[in-house]
């Protein structure tokens, strides 16, 4: 009786270590204390049943690393951004403010319509009217013009709601963008996300989550102009006229896992996408990285630990554990991919580009640099912006109930 005991007990422990699910006070480090905020108890479970269940989700082989311990993010997410396979996820779907990561939605809503990105447009004082109080701005000025690319330039890298705000009234306005990025979003199925602004400044009721964050990244890079924006290190953006000549000033971005600015070690094989702040919403981070021919995912929302760059380093324990972890474990879900994909050619509609018809194929100004080729602010070390994780990116043809392809590159950067 004591063997069969014993033997029961064994095949119970590893029936329970087959899905190693913890709540949110757990032993991946999150606080137990009361005042912490808790998920909500009927989430979305778009892209699979565990995704909706509050807690950690992860599947573990035999031989796959454990995940990170002192994670404190409120919401995270591992994904494969070439298959969609969710490796792990913690609260994925729980709809949060989502700061300046919302810019991803944006850009990839409003870039497609914004061609050529030599087109010029001169600043109107309306255009800057309605900026939020303490917003992150490029420093835009009324009265002068730029080009669509220097207002990119100007959204991806210093984050600025002005350059955003002077899209916007190219694209029709701020109303009519809202409403361009709610359908997009929708047509994503990022159905947690609820835009009020575009440019992710605090507003009532604005929302995003782990889940719909990855999927505008995972859109996004898709297109080319959006990945030369995010990949992009530092650049110059046009200043003030002086004695008949423009001036121009140097920008980074505010990517720290990017440049390895404040003291962040850069991360290897990173290549964007977005990082954001705000007092209600705290850091938020999405990022894309390649190592070893895989292209990872991950997003990180609003974690309580009181380090200066969390945010980053949850990111990039999450991207080692990820990479480790390939082929070890079993998804616990995927992101989905647009309703308008079509069956068995992944093509969709929309702005969504379809493989070999990549959105925006113009190179880079001559001004920007991304972290690949010249590499200011010490983003050299960031080698995967190189030809690797956008040709990684560019996926063969699968099924579109597998894979969601993304677009052959049209432009290599080169590698460091």
């Amino acid at each position: 009786m004591p063997a069969l005991k014993k033997t029961a007990l064994t095949v119970i422990s590893a029936a329970l270590l087959s899905t190693f699910v913890v709540s949110p006070a757990s032993a991946v480090g999150k606080d137990a204390s009361d005042e912490q905020p808790k998920p909500p108890a009927g989430m979305s479970n778009v892209g699979g049943e565990l995704l909706g269940r509050a807690g950690t989700q992860v599947k573990l082989g035999p031989d796959a690393p454990v995940l990170p311990k002192e994670l404190t993010g409120r919401s995270w997410i591992v994904a494969d951004a070439e298959s969609g396979q969710v490796l792990a996820s913690h609260n994925p779907h729980w709809r949060l403010p989502p700061a300046s990561t919302l810019k991803m939605l944006f850009a990839d809503t409003v870039m497609p319509a914004l061609q050529p990105k030599t087109q010029k447009y001169t600043v109107k004082d309306e255009d800057l009217a309605n900026l939020g109080e303490g917003s992150s701005l490029v420093g835009i000025k009324e009265k002068l013009t730029y080009t669509v690319h220097d207002l990119w330039l100007g959204v991806f890298l210093r984050s600025g709601n002005d350059a955003v705000h002077v899209l916007s009234s190219m694209y029709g306005g701020v109303p009519k963008t809202v409403d361009a990025m709610q359908s997009h979003a929708e047509e994503l199925q990022a159905l947690d996300t609820k835009v009020v602004s575009p440019d992710g400044y605090d507003a009532p009721d604005q929302v995003s989550s782990a889940y719909d964050l990855t999927l505008f990244a995972r859109s996004g890079l898709q297109k080319a102009d959006f990945r030369e924006y995010c990949s992009t290190a530092d650049a110059q953006f046009p200043g003030a006229e002086k004695d008949g000549k423009r001036e121009s000033f140097g920008i980074q971005n505010t990517n720290k896992l990017l440049t390895g600015a404040g003291g962040v070690e850069p991360y290897k094989g990173i290549a964007g996408v977005k990082n954001g702040y705000t007092t209600h919403a705290g850091n938020t981070f999405t990022g894309v990285a390649e190592r070893n021919g895989r292209v990872l995912l991950v997003t990180v929302m609003n974690p309580s630990s009181e380090k200066p760059h969390a945010v980053y380093d949850e990111a990039a324990d999450l991207l080692d554990w990820g990479f480790a972890a390939s082929g070890k474990v079993t998804p616990v879900g995927e992101l989905v991919p647009p309703k308008s994909a079509t069956t068995g050619t992944g093509s969709g509609k929309g702005s969504t580009a379809a493989p070999g018809k990549d959105e925006g194929q113009n190179g880079p100004g001559q001004n920007a640099k991304t972290a690949a080729s010249e590499g200011g602010g010490g983003a050299g070390i960031a080698l995967g912006i190189a030809a690797g994780v956008v040709v990684l990116l560019a996926g063969a043809a699968f099924l579109i109930n597998r894979r969601w392809p993304l677009p052959d590159l049209v432009r290599r950067l080169p590698r460091r």
